[in-house]
This record gives structure tokens, C-alpha cells and sequence, in this order.
């Protein structure tokens, strides 16, 4: 079993930036990939980015893109979400996953372990 606590979620103005932690706890954590979803009530868990078991690669949803870094520190058992540039559509409850495989997947159903998500709000 691996538990995934998410923080660092909160109120931000437009142009903001905000910085995500997802804490694991039960199994190596250098064994899993990470995956960063978000959702708003009513709509599918959404990707947002992925990374590697090891940090090295990392994919982005295009609404990410340029605005949003991923990252995995394996000695913290942490993974990061930096979102810069926020904008109101970036609302939702954020989630980290993580899957015993090397890279990380944009597809819900690809992840074993799932946090119990941070709200994010982009509002002025």
C-alpha cells in the first residue's frame, strides 16, 4: 500500500503561483511514477502532468504547458507540482497517483494509489 497526502493547495489571484506537494508513505517511493490529475464537480478527472519512477521524463497536458513544472524529489518521497501563471480556469481539486511503473500515464485508470486532493482556487 503506498498513502499519498496532497498539500499546498489554497486561494491565489490571477497571475499567482502555487506550489503542490504530494507526501508518500508505505512502499519505496522511487519505485512509482506520478501522475497529477485535477477535477471540477460535474466533469472526469482531468491530467494535468506526469514523471518518471526515477524524475527523469515528464509529460504536460497542453493546458499545462510552459505554466506548470513537474518534479520528484525520491530522498523526500515528494512529488511537486509548480503551477505559475494561474488563471481562473485552473479551479479544481488537484490529485496525485502514482503507479508501479517506470513512466508515468495520462489515463485515470493507469494509477493504483490515489491522494485525497487540495483545492485549488484562481479567483481576484
Amino acid at each position: 500500500q503506498v498513502q499519498l497526502v496532497e498539500s499546498g493547495g489554497g486561494l491565489v489571484q490571477p497571475g499567482g503561483s502555487l506550489r503542490l506537494a504530494c507526501q508518500a508513505s508505505g512502499r519505496t517511493f522511487s519505485n512509482y511514477a506520478m501522475g497529477w490529475f485535477r477535477q471540477v464537480p460535474g466533469k472526469e478527472r482531468e491530467f494535468v502532468g506526469c514523471i518518471s519512477r526515477n524524475g527523469a521524463t515528464t509529460e504536460s497536458a497542453d493546458s499545462a504547458q510552459g505554466r506548470f513544472i513537474i518534479s520528484k524529489d525520491n530522498g523526500k518521497n515528494t512529488a511537486y507540482l509548480q503551477m505559475n501563471d494561474l488563471n481562473p480556469e485552473d479551479t479544481a481539486v488537484y490529485y496525485c497517483g502514482a503507479r508501479s511503473t517506470y513512466f508515468g500515464s495520462r489515463r485515470v485508470g493507469d494509477y493504483e494509489y490515489w491522494g485525497q486532493g487540495t483545492q485549488v482556487t484562481v479567483s481576484s
